[in-house]
């Protein structure tokens, strides 16, 4: 992942979860996930890089990747972040997000690295870039599209050292 680490920190800290415990979390609470081929590039304390295979099935007129494929994405990777920050906490629900659509994406890979930018008792905001695959390889200062959002918990979460 790119993003430079939060704060003042040099080495990361790590997640309170696991890739793969997430991945079981969302395929086990959102049927819809099974659908996604997703896979975790990095995942550390407030921070996640997620990819996105994609298919013809997540194309629309024009040949480009649909809106709705890319706000998954891009709400996956949030929320994952915010568990990292705040462990398994199924019941953490989004409670807004805000997309800006900057330039057509290409098909193939989508990628999506998010960061959390404040943990609050009862919530979590965050942001989110997206880049086509292969753009982000060649021009990593050119998003496809920008999304801030944050997540609702259930319960106040407790201070972290």
């Amino acid at each position: 992942m790119n993003l430079p680490p939060a704060s003042n920190e040099t080495t990361p800290r790590a997640s309170l979860i696991e890739a793969d415990e997430f991945l079981q979390l969302i395929q086990a609470t959102i049927p819809m996930a099974r659908d996604f081929d997703f896979a975790f590039e990095a995942l550390s304390f407030g921070r996640v890089c997620l990819r996105l295979r994609t298919g013809a099935e997540h194309t629309r007129a024009g040949g480009t990747l649909s809106g709705p494929t890319l706000m998954t994405l891009a709400d996956t990777a949030l929320y994952a972040a915010v568990l990292s920050t705040v462990g398994l906490e199924a019941m953490a629900v989004t409670s807004h997000l805000h997309f800006d659509f900057l330039r057509k994406p290409s098909t193939g890979e989508l990628v999506a690295e998010a960061r959390i930018l404040k943990v609050g008792g009862r919530l979590v905001v965050g942001r989110v870039e997206l880049y086509s695959g292969v753009d982000r390889a060649v021009d990593h200062a050119r998003p496809v599209a920008l999304c801030t959002g944050g997540y609702a918990l259930p319960r106040p979460v407790a201070p972290r050292q």
